[in-house]
């Protein structure tokens, strides 16, 4: 079958930046995963508000999205549970085109309480890739997230490539990409700048390479934390090469928890 090009103004999304624009984007993703071959979600020019999606598979062929607009955060959290724009079960996805995935994030940075409690409920990332195989993300850029920018679980074979990360330097938890419990995962020629780790590695990762990737304002580039409940996975095969981080709390580290549980 042939390729198939699936625009979401067709859906009826309105790139006003005041248009609710949630259930146009999951109508346009649903066709586009129904279809065989590879398929193509264009998202134009124009400013595209968005509550919490979800972008589900398994989808029949390849997931091509195409970003040349900008997509907005809603800032009413109480619609939030963890999430932004979760991207899961895909194998077979690319992101790119050059726009924006903007959290609005000022509105919300306020309301953050992880720095004074390990009790608190975390802010909503705008980028999540739960169970994803086989990715490019690439030429894009996320500004101010509510919490992480960009978040990878349980994940194998993605690239990121041009990606542009930024959030004011004093914004609470903006880390830029969090990867966790994941497999082949490289991030290159990317500039982040944030209110955190530029890139965090939590437990359970192999196989990670970084390289050409400008860092800073932020913590720097860190495994961590580790330690934190019993039985972790281990951090195996971490590649740092031509980086350079100006401006940063730290430079590369290894953040462990004092008291540790026993393996």
């Amino acid at each position: 079958m042939a390729d198939g090009v699936y625009n979401v103004k067709d859906y009826g999304a309105a790139g006003d930046g005041k248009t609710d624009n949630t259930k146009a984007f999951e109508t346009a993703w649903s066709a586009a995963c129904a279809a065989q071959g590879k398929a193509t979600i264009v998202i134009p020019e124009g400013a595209y508000l968005l509550g919490p999606t979800i972008f589900k598979g398994p989808c029949k062929g390849i997931m091509v999205m195409q970003v040349k607009g900008q997509l907005l955060a809603s800032t009413h959290l109480e619609d939030y549970n963890q999430y932004w724009l979760h991207f899961q079960y895909i194998n077979g996805l690319v992101i790119s085109g050059g726009g924006r995935f903007n959290g609005q994030g000022a509105s919300a940075w306020p309301y953050n309480q992880c720095k004074k409690t390990n009790d608190c409920k975390p802010l909503p990332m705008n980028l999540v890739f739960s169970f994803v195989t086989n990715a490019t993300i690439k030429s894009i850029s996320s500004i101010d997230s509510k919490f992480f920018h960009i978040h990878v679980f349980e994940s194998r074979n993605i690239i990121f490539d041009s990606i542009k990360i930024s959030a004011p330097q004093d914004s609470p938890n903006t880390d830029g990409i969090h990867i966790a419990d994941s497999t082949n995962i490289q991030v290159a020629n990317s500039v982040i700048g944030t209110g955190d780790d530029c890139i965090s590695i939590g437990p359970g990762c192999t196989n990670l390479t970084i390289f050409k990737v400008l860092c800073g304002p932020g913590h720097g580039i860190s495994v961590g934390s580790l330690g934190k409940n019993a039985g972790e996975k281990d951090v195996i095969g971490l590649n740092v090469s031509n980086c350079n981080l100006t401006g940063t709390t730290n430079g590369l580290r290894i953040k462990t928890f004092q008291s540790s549980p026993s393996r």
